[in-house]
């Protein structure tokens, strides 16, 4: 019984990895899409919240599952319960690279030298992204806590782009369309970090059984 259960578990642990790639790869593709104009990315980022979706569902269901086979002990309790915390983080990480893409499709934001600095963002986001789903696999707890105060990096650049834009909008009032889609594109990009923040959290708490909930951030 034992055998099967550490099996699914190994199985949970894989499609955490297919979430967190399928959530890398939204965040990619939405960025390509708004530094590049690419429409057909931007609709691939859309229809890539989808799966992240289905595979939040799937992942819901193996955790239920493993918790009526037998009484896990308390840190296999902890490794199911954060699983189920972080998947929603996830699922939000997908829903808001749909509505960078969203904005991408509707606006006119191509210039290159006014989205460097999203794209900054755009990468640090994935890194913490796909660290904190590789600190819940590895159970690092190390690689779980940098990944909590490297969201200071992605906040630092929020508050950079804050500054330009409104110096843009200052220079020339005839670019506030442009600086406010900009400025709601870093939002989510600043949230997305936050999202990676809380799944780092859960692996913490997976690790220690002790959920910081953002104390001393």
């Amino acid at each position: 019984m034992r055998n099967k259960f550490d099996e699914q578990l190994e199985l949970l642990k894989t499609n955490m990895i297919q979430m967190g790639a399928l959530c890398e790869s939204a965040i990619a593709n939405a960025t390509k899409a708004l530094i590049q104009g690419d429409l057909e990315l931007a609709k691939k980022a859309i229809a890539a919240d989808e799966e992240i979706d289905q595979k939040e569902r799937e992942i819901e269901s193996l955790c239920l599952k493993l918790l009526l086979q037998q009484q896990p002990v308390a840190r296999d309790l902890r490794q199911i319960s954060s699983a189920l915390k972080m998947i929603t983080d996830m699922e939000r990480i997908g829903d808001q690279a749909a509505d960078i893409s969203e904005i991408t499709m509707l606006a006119n934001i191509k210039a290159a030298d006014d989205t460097s600095h999203i794209a900054d963002m755009a990468e640090a986001t994935i890194k913490m992204v796909t660290d904190s789903i590789d600190a819940y696999v590895r159970q690092d707890l190390e690689l779980a806590r940098a990944v909590i105060n490297y969201d200071d990096v992605v906040d630092d650049l929020f508050n950079q782009i804050k500054s330009e834009m409104i110096k843009l909008i200052s220079d020339d009032s005839g670019n506030g369309e442009f600086a406010i889609d900009l400025m709601m594109i870093a939002k989510y990009f600043e949230r997305i970090g936050d999202h990676a923040t809380n799944i780092a959290e859960w692996v913490e708490f997976s690790i220690t059984g002790r959920h910081i909930n953002g104390e001393g951030k």
